[in-house]
């Protein structure tokens, strides 16, 4: 892995984790599925347009195609619009770790559903994730935190899985930035058209609530996306989610310090074993692959 993926793969994470922290900021002051559907809207816009003024075209493969509709269903609707709904109920810091235990979930649907090998290494991993989100969910729920917002978060990452298995074929064959763009404007219809029948236009506008909303829309949206797939492109999705294990630090890192949110011993233990778990699924991954 050169300096270049590693550059990458530093800012994908950082971008990732902090959407939340941003997110949070959004759904205090307007209705999430309505500003996530128009942050996908422009985000959507902005990348087919630098697209087409790069020279790349929409006119996809078959496949393509189809894995960007489900990239974009999966990730962007289904995912965000999931955190971004439960984000009014529930702390940036819980979400981040809950979301960051997607490589888990990856790794239990590639054994179970796509019989993929798992070295001893890879189900120690597993375990010792799946323990801290245990040990997690245990300390927030005695602590009150919301049940329905977690339950929400977890169906989120079961969709993020599903994108995440599918973000090979939508990332193959060129024409990155026209798939970014188009995959967010599948995410935007969608989005547009669950607020129109699910939610009411009641925004309380601010400096604030602007900020947040315009860099969840360049940074987190555009850059973040961007920059993941060309990372998968140049090291591939297996090296690329390594990076994932940064997630949990950086989630709770940033909406401490930007948010305020209490982050206590138990928190950054949970975090810390998942990170752990995390890394030793990927180590595995990459140490089948290298045997292939």
């Amino acid at each position: 892995m050169d300096l270049r993926a590693i550059f990458l793969g530093l800012a994908f994470a950082f971008m990732w984790s902090s959407a939340f922290t941003s997110a949070r900021m959004i759904v205090a002051d307007a209705p999430p599925l309505t500003a996530l559907a128009g942050r996908f809207l422009i985000s959507g816009v902005i990348g087919v347009l630098l697209a087409k003024a790069m020279g790349q075209t929409w006119k996809l493969s078959r496949a393509q195609w189809k894995s960007t509709a489900i990239f974009g269903i999966c990730q962007n609707a289904l995912y965000l619009g999931l955190f971004f709904v439960a984000m009014q109920w529930i702390e940036a810091s819980l979400a981040s770790i809950i979301a960051a235990s997607m490589p888990l979930f990856v790794g239990l649907a590639g054994w179970a559903f796509l019989g993929d090998r798992l070295k001893p290494l890879a189900v120690a991993g597993l375990i010792l994730g799946l323990f801290g989100v245990v040990v997690i969910m245990g300390s927030r729920l005695s602590g009150g935190a919301d049940v329905g917002g977690i339950i929400a978060c977890i169906l989120g990452t079961l969709a993020l899985t599903v994108a995440t298995l599918s973000v090979r074929g939508a990332s193959s064959g060129g024409n990155l930035l026209m798939i970014v763009g188009l995959q967010m404007l599948v995410g935007a219809a969608a989005l547009a058209v669950a607020a129109l029948l699910l939610e009411e236009w009641e925004v309380t506008w601010s400096w604030r609530l602007i900020l947040a909303f315009a860099y969840t829309t360049l940074i987190p949206g555009l850059a973040a996306t961007l920059t993941w797939f060309v990372l998968v492109n140049r090291i591939g999705a297996v090296k690329a989610a390594t990076f994932h294990f940064l997630n949990p630090f950086f989630g709770v890192v940033i909406a401490a310090i930007v948010l305020g949110e209490a982050v206590g011993l138990i928190d950054l233990a949970g975090a810390g074993i998942i990170a752990i778990g995390i890394l030793f699924v990927q180590l595995s991954k990459q140490a089948v692959q290298a045997e292939r």
